[in-house]
């Protein structure tokens, strides 16, 4: 018998309204989003501010407590910055609870070009999560937390960087961990999807060019530092390709794939 797949509850904060046939709620797939993001948008509210702020931030999902967890498990994510962000100050000075928090990605992996312009779209897949933000005080944790986040830019180049960090590196670093509350994914995939009247206009069908122009991101070619002594390591170049040929991948698969709705 197969293992049960862990889904958010749907909730008030997460529910997907809009096309809620396209809601994803499967925490798998929803960390598998995060952790394939380079950016994660991290909003907030300041203090003594009409208006809430959004960061682009590096982070990566998991769990310091059960490292061998996986994706589909409850997991917190790892936030990484500099010691005097303004929201590692807002971390640091939140209650025990922490400092609720909204944390965005996405992925456009095609343009969908539609008779109307009312029906035109995107291929894309998206994740939100909401949760409470607190600062990492232990050291073996914040150790654990910077390598998720170093191995998350390129697998395994923790390892293969200078080490141990020094004390400076350390005290300017911080470490927010978000315990998840909720979250939801939504993704569009398919082709093109015109109203029914628009596909009996002879004039329109004859004058207007339909389809979906698929988007995805490529690794160019690495470029030496000015002091760098060492040959482009496999490790790293596996990744590179792997990530082009991957997110082309995503892109066509999306853009070939039947509308169910």
């Amino acid at each position: 018998m197969g293992r049960y797949e862990l889904e958010y509850p749907k909730d008030a904060t997460n529910l997907v309204k809009r096309h809620g046939e396209r809601g994803v709620y499967a925490l798998q797939k929803i960390h598998e989003l995060i952790n394939s993001s380079q950016l994660i948008h991290v909003s907030f509210n300041m203090p003594n501010s009409p208006f809430p702020a959004t960061l682009p931030m590096i982070g990566q999902m998991g769990s310091f407590d059960r490292p061998s967890a996986s994706l589909g498990d409850p997991l917190d994510l790892y936030i990484h910055g500099h010691v005097s962000s303004r929201l590692f100050n807002l971390g640091r000075g939140a209650d025990q609870e922490g400092l609720p928090v909204c944390c965005a990605v996405s992925h456009v992996d095609g343009l969908v070009l539609a008779l109307s312009a009312f029906n035109h779209s995107y291929n894309y897949r998206s994740a939100v999560l909401f949760g409470h933000a607190t600062l990492v005080e232990d050291r073996e944790e914040k150790l654990y937390a910077m390598e998720l986040i170093t191995n998350s830019v390129v697998p395994d180049r923790w390892r293969n960087s200078r080490l141990p960090p020094t004390n400076a590196e350390m005290q300017s670093t911080s470490i927010l961990k978000v315990k998840i509350a909720s979250g939801s994914a939504k993704f569009r995939d398919g082709g093109v999807a015109d109203d029914k009247h628009d596909l009996k206009n002879e004039e329109a069908l004859s004058t207007v060019w339909t389809g979906v122009v698929p988007v995805y991101s490529v690794m160019g070619e690495p470029i030496p530092g000015p002091y760098n002594r060492v040959n482009l390591p496999e490790y790293a170049k596996e990744f590179f390709d792997e990530f082009s040929v991957g997110n082309k991948n995503n892109s066509l698969e999306a853009a070939k794939k039947k509308n169910e709705s």
